[in-house]
């Protein structure tokens, strides 16, 4: 594998990941500490970025380094649209999951 099919990797997918959490460009890259042309020519294949930044990238996308790394094609076919397509419908299942969980342990526990 070379630089060039890292760089296209890791723009791929700092797209899907910044998309999916709803940042622009703008608010990502204040985020990172990184200039907004910086941030372009990474999402568009044409920039390499430190360790550090790497680092800053992952954390501020709450996932971890090697999912900026992992080509696409790991994945079988369409994983990346069902995952993005029903991760917030999953994270809605847990919050009403806890919703009940918290009702259920304060019923049990308030006569007591």
């Amino acid at each position: 594998m070379t630089e060039k099919n890292l760089r296209a990797i890791l723009s791929t997918n700092l797209k899907r990941y910044r998309n999916h959490r709803k940042f622009t460009q703008a608010e990502f890259a204040e985020k990172i500490n990184i200039s907004i042309p910086f941030l372009s020519d990474i999402e568009n294949g044409k920039k390499w970025v430190s360790p550090n930044t790497l680092a800053k990238i992952a954390d501020n996308l709450n996932i971890e380094v090697y999912e900026l790394l992992k080509p696409e094609h790991v994945l079988p076919d369409n994983a990346a649209n069902i995952i993005e397509k029903y991760t917030d419908d999953i994270y809605s299942a847990f919050g009403k999951m806890l919703d009940i969980i918290r009702s259920d342990y304060v019923k049990k526990f308030k006569y007591k």
